[in-house]
């Protein structure tokens, strides 16, 4: 029987491989606009004609939806709009689509008549992307200040214990918005999903770094890391080969529960219209025209793409839950 956690990992690894391979999957670019299909529905794919014959192809009908419009097959590997696949080359095959001049949008439009699915795998590499950097930039100053402050102790500790707190209760939602505000109106969309990141990379440090803090403390008692120092051992040796190393588990754990964390965070900014801009794509800025109560009520669609976050979220605590049973459980 499989377990939860496998399914875990195989749902998230799938999801970051289909924004890794956003571009090669998806049927159209996420900017393309086609202004005549505004909030089109998804596009059924069809398996049997208005006739009732099975066809070995898929197959959708035109826009309008109704049984006597022309069918179009889907076709594999075809060509689309060029692209650099991974960064490496150019390439302009597309794993799907079908043939102008019909359309196939499987997760419906939007009000500019963009294609919901195609922005929805490049949005996924912004939002992903975003969460994991957050977390790294995080968990690298938690486990450097953690460790220096449970290596050294007294005043030092009190010091970098006091500016985790204090971290800890700012209102980082505040901090963002008088960010951007000191940001010019014309500001590109990169440099604001920058400083999105280092803000909530920066104010995340303080959980991890009071918890290595704390294995650092017990590590330092240890018998051979007494032994180390007595033989000379220097501060940065006792760091790299006894205290880090065993923190590691404890910063995998924490990675498993802040990236969710992270990944939210640019949603709800973007969505607020402090992260990433239009026509870049995110999964925040996707959600953002819900705002709207017409939209809202007219067009489910629309919120699709909240499913993606939701299911990233509950596949990282599910693995970070295992994670953190099994550290209970190890023996000290």
């Amino acid at each position: 029987m499989v377990s939860k956690t496998a399914i875990a990992f195989g749902v998230l690894a799938s999801i970051h491989l289909a924004a890794f391979l956003a571009d090669f999957e998806s049927p159209y670019s996420f900017a393309m606009q086609h202004r005549d299909f505004a909030f089109v529905s998804p596009t059924r794919v069809h398996w049997f004609d208005h006739h009732g014959r099975f066809h070995v192809r898929p197959f959708v009908y035109a826009a309008s939806g109704s049984a006597g419009d022309l069918s179009y097959p889907i076709y594999f590997f075809v060509r689309g709009y060029s692209y650099q696949f991974g960064g490496l080359f150019a390439c302009d095959r597309h794993l799907f689509g079908v043939q102008a001049p019909g359309f196939l949008f499987l997760l419906g439009t939007d009000g500019f008549g963009r294609d919901q699915f195609s922005r929805l795998l490049a949005g996924g590499r912004i939002s992903l992307t975003a969460g994991w950097l957050a977390a790294a930039l995080s968990l690298a100053i938690g486990a450097a200040m953690g460790a220096l402050a449970g290596l050294y102790g007294g005043w030092f500790d009190n010091l970098i214990m006091r500016i985790g707190e204090a971290s800890l209760a700012l209102p980082w939602l505040y901090l963002l918005l008088a960010g951007r505000a000191f940001l010019p109106l014309d500001a590109p969309s990169s440099t604001s999903y920058l400083i999105l990141i280092t803000v909530v990379g920066v104010l995340g440090w303080a959980r991890p770094a009071r918890l290595v803090r704390g294995l650092a403390l017990s590590l330092r008692e240890r018998g051979y890391v007494v032994a180390a120092r007595a033989f000379g051992a220097g501060d940065g040796y006792l760091l790299r080969v006894h205290i880090l190393p065993d923190a590691i588990s404890v910063l995998v754990t924490q990675a498993a529960l802040l990236v969710p964390q992270y990944i939210l965070a640019e949603v709800t900014l973007s969505f607020l219209g402090l992260g990433i801009s239009e026509p870049t794509p995110s999964w925040g800025n996707m959600l953002a025209s819900l705002q709207r109560y017409s939209v809202l009520v007219s067009y489910w669609w629309m919120l699709l793409p909240a499913l993606a976050p939701a299911a990233v979220s509950l596949c990282c605590f599910t693995i970070g839950d295992v994670l953190l049973e099994r550290r209970r459980d190890a023996p000290l």
